[in-house]
C-alpha cells in the first residue's frame, strides 16, 4: 500500500510538460488559473505524502507512540520498504521547510526594499514614476493598509512612444486588477515543496505576462503598439543594470520569454478555453489526490490496528 503514498510523488514530474502545451493553446487566464491550482494540488499531496511515509517511522519513538496510544508497532509493509521509504521522506519535508522559510524571507526583503523606492514620491491613479535612467516597470502588490502601485522609471518613460506607454501601463494595470501577485507567489510556494513543480514555476509567470499582454491589447485596441511596446521596454532593459533584485511576485513587462509574447501578440488572441494538455493536467489531480486519500484511509486502519482497535468500515 505504500505505493499509494509513492504515486502522489510521482506525478508531478508530468506537470512541466503539460503546463507548457497548455500556455500555448489555451487562453491565456484559463491557463494560468488550471496551471496554478494543479501545482497547488499537487503540492499539497506531495506533503501529505511525505508525512504519511514518515508516520511509521515516527511512531517507533517511544514518546510519540504513547501519545496515540499505540498497543503494538505500526504495521506499515515490510520493514526494509517502510523504514526505507521513510528516511528519504524525513529528508524532503526538512529540505522543503527549510526553501520555504528561507525563500519567504528573502521575497518578504526585496517586498520591503521595492516598496521603500517610492516612499515619499508622488502618485496618480495608482502610479509611481522615478526618477532612475534605468529602464524598469512593473507592478508593485499592496499590502493590508495600501493599495498595489505601478512602478515606472522615468528612462522606461523617455524610452517609449506615447502610445507605447499606454500599452505599458495597461499590462501594469492587468496585473494588479487580476491579482497575478497571488498566483505567482502561491507557485512559488508550491515549487518549494517539489523540484518539478518548481520547474513549474516559470510556466506561471509566463501565463500571468500572456494574460496581462492580451488584457493590454483589448485595452489599446492595437495589438502591434502593444507587441511593439513589450518588445521595445524588454530591449531598453536587458541586461538588468544593477539595482535592488526585484520581489518575485511583482510582475513587470520584461518578465519571461520576449520573442514568444511579442509573437503571441502579432496573431489572433487565443480563445480556447480546453484542450487535451488541459484534460490530462484535471485527470493527473485527479489521480493523485485519490491516492493520496487510500493511502491516508490506509495508514488510518493500521494505527487503529496498532491501538488493538478493529479497523474502521
Amino acid at each position: 500500500m505504500i505505493a499509494l503514498l509513492l504515486l502522489p510523488l510521482a506525478i508531478p514530474w508530468v506537470l512541466p510538460t503539460l503546463a507548457r502545451r497548455t500556455v500555448a493553446r489555451v487562453r491565456p487566464d484559463v491557463a494560468l488559473c488550471a496551471i496554478t491550482a494543479a501545482v497547488g494540488v499537487l503540492a499539497a499531496g506531495t506533503i501529505a505524502c511525505l508525512g504519511a511515509l514518515v508516520l511509521p517511522l515516527a511512531l517507533r519513538l517511544p514518546v510519540l507512540a504513547s501519545l496515540v496510544h499505540l498497543l503494538t508497532p505500526l504495521h506499515a509493509g515490510p520493514p526494509v520498504v517502510a523504514y526505507g521509504a521513510a528516511v528519504p521522506a524525513v529528508g524532503a519535508l526538512a529540505v522543503s521547510l527549510f526553501a520555504a522559510v528561507r525563500g519567504v524571507a528573502a521575497e518578504l526583503l526585496r517586498l520591503r526594499a521595492a516598496r521603500r523606492r517610492i516612499v515619499g514620491l508622488t502618485q496618480a491613479g495608482g502610479l509611481c514614476v522615478v526618477d532612475d535612467d534605468r529602464p524598469d516597470a512593473f507592478a508593485l502588490p499592496g499590502g493590508s493598509r495600501e493599495s498595489g502601485r505601478i512602478v515606472v522609471t522615468s528612462g522606461m518613460l523617455r524610452v517609449l512612444a506615447p502610445g507605447e506607454r499606454e500599452a505599458l501601463l495597461a499590462h501594469e494595470r492587468a496585473h494588479l486588477s487580476a491579482r497575478h501577485h497571488l498566483f505567482l507567489g502561491f507557485a512559488r510556494l508550491a515549487g518549494w515543496c517539489h523540484p518539478a513543480l518548481a520547474s513549474v514555476v516559470p510556466e506561471v509567470s509566463f501565463a500571468a505576462e500572456r494574460a496581462a499582454d492580451e488584457a493590454a491589447a483589448r485595452a489599446c485596441g492595437d495589438r502591434r503598439l502593444t507587441a511593439r511596446a513589450v518588445g521595445r521596454a524588454a530591449l531598453a532593459s536587458t541586461p538588468r543594470t544593477a539595482g535592488p533584485p526585484l520581489p518575485v511576485i511583482a510582475a513587470g513587462s520584461t518578465t519571461g520569454p520576449v520573442p514568444a509574447r511579442v509573437k503571441a501578440l502579432l496573431t489572433r488572441a487565443p480563445a480556447r478555453r480546453l484542450s487535451a494538455a488541459l484534460v490530462v493536467i484535471v485527470l493527473l489531480c485527479t489521480a493523485a489526490g485519490a491516492s493520496s486519500l487510500a493511502g491516508a484511509v490506509w495508514l488510518h486502519r493500521g494505527v487503529e490496528v496498532a491501538q488493538g482497535e478493529n479497523p474502521s468500515d
